[in-house]
C-alpha cells in the first residue's frame, strides 16, 4: 500500500534516522524521500513515500509508532494513505470571497460527477458561509477580523476530519511553508485564476489584459513548498475573447463559469487517481 509520511519540527541533528530505520526495518520499500532544512526559520521537514506491507502491519499501527517517535524528537508526524479506508476521498474546501468554485465542487459531488465528500469548509472570510449552510456542511472561519488565518486551527480541522485533500478554491492567502510540508505529497490542490506560468500573482486577469491578451484561463495545481507551480499543473483551461473586450466582461466570464469548471475537472483527475505528485512532478497513474 502506498503511504505518505511527513515530519515537521524544529531543526536538529538525527531527526530523520529513527523514522527511516523503522520503516525500512519493517520491510517497507522507499519510493521517494525529500528533506528540507531552512536555516533562517530553523525548520526541519521530511517527506517520504513508501510501499508499506499491510499484510504485516496495518497503517494505523505504523501511524501510532511513528507519532511516538515524533513526540520523542519534537516532530509533528503524519501518516496518510488514499487506500487506508474503503470510502471516497474527503475534501476540505478553503475559501475567501468567491462562492462559484466551492459551489461547483459541491454540485459536482451532489450530481455524482465527483466521487468525494466534504466534511468541512474553511474560510478566512465569511463570504462562502451560505454555500456551506446550503449543503449542510460545517463551516469554520479561522481568521481574525482582518482576514489573517490561524493555521493551527486549519491543521486541527484537517486532522480531525481525516481529510485526504485540501482544496484551495480561490483561497486568497499564501500558505506558510510548514503547512505545505505537513500536508505534502500531493494533498493540497490550488485553483489559480490565471494561466501559469505566464501570469502568476493575485491579479492575473489585469496583468494579461495589460498585455492585450486574447486568451485567458485558470490553472489547477498541487501546492509544493518553496516552489512555484510548473511541473505541478493538474489541469489548465483557457477561453478566448474578441479584441477590445472590456476587462470586466473577461473577469465575469472567467470567474462565473470558467474557473469553477476548471477546478472541478482538476479535482476529478486527482480523486479518480488519474494523476499523482511524485518528486514535485505530475505523473500519470495506472489506477
Amino acid at each position: 500500500m502506498q503511504v505518505t509520511i511527513t515530519a515537521v519540527g524544529p531543526d536538529n541533528k538525527g531527526l530523520a534516522d529513527p523514522i527511516i530505520h523503522h520503516v525500512t526495518g519493517a520491510g517497507a520499500n522507499i519510493y521517494e524521500i525529500q528533506m528540507y532544512d531552512r536555516d533562517s526559520a530553523q525548520l526541519f521537514a521530511m517527506l517520504m513515500r513508501i510501499d508499506w506491507p499491510t499484510e504485516e502491519q496495518p497503517v494505523s499501527v505504523l501511524r501510532d509508532l511513528l507519532q511516538q517517535i515524533g513526540q520523542a524528537r519534537g516532530l509533528e508526524v503524519r501518516v496518510w494513505s488514499r487506500d487506508e479506508y474503503s470510502r471516497v476521498p474527503r475534501l476540505a474546501i478553503c475559501t475567501t470571497y468567491r462562492s462559484e468554485p466551492p459551489l461547483a465542487l459541491l454540485r459536482a459531488i451532489r450530481d455524482g460527477r465527483l466521487k468525494a465528500e466534504v466534511p468541512v469548509m474553511i474560510g478566512n472570510r465569511n463570504a462562502c458561509r451560505s454555500v456551506a449552510e446550503q449543503f449542510e456542511i460545517p463551516w469554520h472561519n479561522i481568521a481574525d477580523d482582518s482576514g489573517v488565518p490561524d493555521y493551527g486551527q486549519m491543521e486541527r480541522l484537517v486532522d480531525e476530519h481525516e481529510i485526504d485533500y485540501v482544496i484551495l478554491a480561490r483561497y486568497m492567502r499564501v500558505l506558510p511553508a510548514d503547512i505545505c510540508w505537513k500536508f505534502a505529497g500531493g494533498r493540497i490542490i490550488n485553483l489559480h485564476h490565471g494561466l501559469l506560468p505566464s501570469f502568476p500573482g493575485f491579479r492575473p486577469y489585469e496583468d494579461a489584459h495589460q498585455y492585450h491578451m486574447l486568451c485567458y484561463g485558470a490553472t489547477v495545481h498541487f501546492i509544493v513548498p518553496e516552489l512555484d507551480a510548473g511541473n505541478q499543473t493538474i489541469h489548465q483551461g483557457a477561453f478566448s475573447v474578441r479584441p477590445g473586450t472590456p476587462l470586466e466582461e473577461i473577469k465575469r466570464q472567467g470567474e462565473s463559469d470558467h474557473e469553477p469548471n476548471c477546478l472541478v475537472e482538476g479535482v476529478r483527475r486527482v480523486v479518480d487517481r488519474e494523476v499523482e505528485l511524485h518528486f514535485h512532478r505530475i505523473v500519470r497513474t495506472d489506477h
